[in-house]
């Protein structure tokens, strides 16, 4: 379990967070939301290990993490940042086994090689193996990012006992709805087989369809944490989100969408595992 314990972080004399008690669990996927500028990204960022804490503490299996070797923290868990920026003229490739050249891994190029292919075969980005990162689209480059990190959590070898994590901000924000699918599949594949998810998102729906723990976060707080019906009320939204929010009333009864991933009964692509 990685648990952020009253974790507060305070910069140029602003209070990012504060008081923040959180625990995302092996096998499920908590999804946090919240509006703009609540500190998602940030508590996203402290509980990765980049950010540390004014007071209070993150920690992974009881342990916290500053404890943790560059290393030992490459092998539990991967981040996929809401953007990222590489000038480099790398490949599609050599960006995904970027997640496993780290030290810690010194695994052999054959086997790092076979584990980046796997990973973007498992995305639907095979085709694009050897194409360049700078010519790729906005949403190519989120799916590229995405296997770096399923990539790095597939070679990384946890042990017996501990948990690995996956740590995602807007994972689909640049995506058209099928590859949104693959995305969301990815990722409800890793809580399946025992990681510890935690998305930011801001779809409501796709959160709501997605979580098996929604935290809604305000001013730096958690505001209400829970199961999707507790925390997705018009009481709770309306009081975050500064307006008057209705759940499950669709306007003038016009329909909504959903990725196929996360209807129920949809069946499931073949998927990176991680193992």
């Amino acid at each position: 379990m990685l648990e952020a314990r009253r974790l507060s972080f305070t910069v140029n004399g602003q209070t990012l967070l504060a008081d923040v008690d959180l625990a995302v669990e092996a096998a499920r996927v908590t999804v946090l939301i919240g509006p703009n500028g609540a500190g998602k990204s940030t508590l996203l960022r402290a509980l990765a290990g980049e950010l540390p804490p004014t007071s209070g503490s993150v920690a992974l299996d009881g342990r916290r993490l500053e404890r943790f070797s560059a290393s030992e923290l490459a092998r539990r868990r991967a981040v996929v940042a809401q953007t990222s920026s590489l000038a480099f003229p790398f490949t599609v490739l050599e960006v995904v086994m970027l997640g496993v050249t780290v030290p810690g891994f010194n695994l052999p190029d054959e086997v790092t090689e076979a584990a980046a292919r796997d990973t973007l075969a498992g995305l639907g980005l095979a085709a694009i193996a050897d194409r360049l990162y700078v010519h790729l689209s906005g949403g190519e480059r989120q799916r590229v990012h995405l296997a770096r990190a399923l990539c790095q959590l597939s070679s990384g070898g946890a042990g017996a006992g501990e948990t690995s994590c996956f740590l995602l901000d807007e994972p689909t924000a640049s995506l058209d709805l099928a590859h949104q699918t693959l995305a969301l599949q990815a990722i409800r594949h890793q809580a399946a087989i025992g990681r510890a998810v935690l998305v930011v998102l801001h779809d409501l729906n796709l959160a709501a369809a997605m979580a098996d723990k929604l935290v809604l976060l305000v001013g730096g707080r958690v505001a209400v944490a829970g199961s999707v019906r507790d925390v997705l009320t018009d009481q709770h939204l309306s009081s975050a989100y500064g307006c008057d929010v209705r759940t499950n009333a669709a306007p003038s009864n016009l329909p909504f969408v959903l990725p196929p991933a996360l209807v129920q009964g949809a069946s499931a692509s073949a998927l990176p595992d991680g193992r």
